[in-house]
């Protein structure tokens, strides 16, 4: 048998990943998510950090099978459901689970120091596959082959296996979609191939839009993210978010704050890097971010910097997203039900 280790290394490589059982489960939301899911979205938005202060033991990379058991402890928490199959197979709606394209939106732009972490996306997908969904139906997916690479992933378009590529790759739809100042062409992966997106942001300061996770992860999703950051992105990250396809297809986020950088990002910054050593997981993309930015001022605050306010750069598309507008979820910390573990 091979070891974790050897499996996550071929996996990366577009090696064969771990069959899959009979999916099953609930529909509710539109027809299409579990009972869970539709309670979570009626209440308060529930969102979990779920933390394990030795994932990077002594070494500079996460330890594969703590990042593992810290994915099942947050969908644990998330889904209520403790055995991890299970609450992957609460979490995605039967329909899909038995067949729809499931992509793994990552992000690598701020290259390998700062980018989401291969353990976390291999583990997602091989609890997926464990769930029932088929390996060709997972496809992780980033801008470009170097985003993807900088991530630890390789390009990988085979049917048959856990596919990875980018929108260099899938290209984009010749019209234009419009939703407020958002003019822009969507990525075909988006569009045509992807049933459901899991969101798969890191946590990150913004130069320009103060924070970036869940929301504006995606800008990788478009051909000209570069018009979309007047006004310190906002409404722009608003307003892409409100975009129809965006706003239905992309349903959970397992936001990854394993490590970040509290200031001078998005780009890799080593004297600001920091270790959280958690995941952020939810539905509501708008409280999943309004906690992030928290998670980033506690931390700014403890190594004496000023709030982002005060830097003038205060993440305010995240209220802008929460208007009766946007209406795309919760920035109210007294409407979010947070859930540490």
């Amino acid at each position: 048998m091979k070891s974790r280790r050897e499996f996550l290394k071929e996996a990366a490589t577009g090696a064969v990943l771990l069959g899959s059982s009979a999916a099953a489960g609930k529909l509710a939301r539109a027809g299409m998510l579990d009972t869970h899911a539709a309670q979570n979205t009626a209440r308060k938005p529930k969102v979990v950090i779920a933390r394990d202060a030795a994932l990077h033991g002594a070494g500079a990379h996460p330890d594969e099978q703590r990042v593992l058991n810290l994915l099942d402890k947050a969908m644990a928490a998330y889904t209520g459901r403790e055995k991890p199959v299970e609450a992957w197979k609460s979490a995605i709606p039967a329909k899909i689970l038995n067949g729809g394209v499931i992509g793994l939106k990552v992000n690598g732009l701020g290259g390998r120091g700062i980018s989401t972490h291969a353990a976390l996306i291999l583990a997602i997908a091989e609890r997926l596959q464990q769930a029932g969904v088929r390996a060709g139906n997972i496809l992780v997916w980033d801008r470009n082959a170097r985003d993807l690479e900088a991530c630890g992933m390789s390009v990988n378009t085979d049917p048959s296996r856990v596919r990875c590529y980018g929108n260099d790759v899938g290209g984009y739809e010749a019209e234009q979609s419009s939703w407020g100042t958002a003019n822009i062409r969507l990525a075909k992966i988006l569009t045509r191939e992807c049933a459901m997106v899991i969101n798969l942001p890191i946590l990150k300061d913004h130069d320009l839009a103060g924070v970036t996770f869940a929301m504006k992860n995606m800008y990788g999703v478009v051909d000209r993210p570069d018009q979309l950051h007047a006004s310190h992105c906002n409404p722009s990250v608003a307003d892409l978010n409100a975009i129809a396809v965006v706003r239905e297809k992309v349903w959970l986020t397992i936001g990854d704050a394993i490590s970040s950088v509290y200031d001078g990002g998005p780009s890799f910054r080593p004297e600001r890097l920091w270790y959280p050593n958690a995941l952020v997981v939810g539905e509501d993309r708008v409280a999943v971010d309004h906690t992030a930015w928290q998670l980033i001022e506690r931390k700014r605050a403890e190594a004496g910097m000023p709030t982002l306010e005060a830097a003038g750069r205060a993440p305010k598309y995240i209220a802008t997203a929460a208007d009766a507008a946007h209406r795309l979820g919760a920035c109210d910390p007294q409407r979010i039900r947070l859930v540490e573990v």
